[in-house]
């Protein structure tokens, strides 16, 4: 569960460790396994046409991007609390939606950095029109926010609880 203000990201203990894990993984065991791919391919002669030592480099660039992500989302993190459980709206909640007031057409999402995203529940990040339209609403209040289209869109929190991993 994750809130950004600023430039520091608020994490549970459990979000920060498992991030801190994917980190530590991606910058030793999995760094020395994309140095060895690109060493055998290397070996294998001409690498204008090497296609196992390009798709290798690919690799080995996307790893490290994701590594400087890590590195600086862990440098500004700041290790909390899950929310109450107070029937407002923050990150980290779970919450359920109807459109225009119609308790017939619900959504219900996680309210939280994608970092913190999982195949169980759809997440919406707080800087999301739709996760600023209803931070810090509470339950029973209604909220706009504003589609691609420009048109604002009405919704009804129905439900504010705290995730529970």
């Amino acid at each position: 569960m994750t809130q950004t203000s600023e430039n520091v990201t608020w994490l549970t203990q459990e979000a920060y460790n498992q991030l801190k894990a994917e980190l530590e993984h991606l910058s030793g065991p999995a760094r020395t396994e994309i140095a060895a791919k690109i060493a055998a391919a290397r070996e294998e002669g001409d690498l204008r046409e090497n296609g196992g030592y390009h798709a290798a480099k690919e690799e080995q660039g996307k790893q490290e991007l994701r590594v400087r992500q890590l590195t600086q989302l862990l440098e500004t993190a700041r290790v909390g609390e899950a929310p109450a459980d107070d029937g407002v709206v923050e990150p980290g909640m779970v919450v359920t939606i109807a459109f225009d007031g119609d308790e017939d057409d619900t959504v219900t999402f996680l309210l939280a950095s994608r970092e913190y995203a999982s195949a169980d529940i759809e997440t919406y990040s707080p800087q999301s029109p739709l996760g600023t339209g209803v931070n810090g609403k509470k339950i029973g209040e209604d909220a706009e926010y504003e589609l691609p289209n420009g048109k604002l869109a009405s919704v009804k929190i129905l439900a504010a609880k705290p995730y529970q991993a």
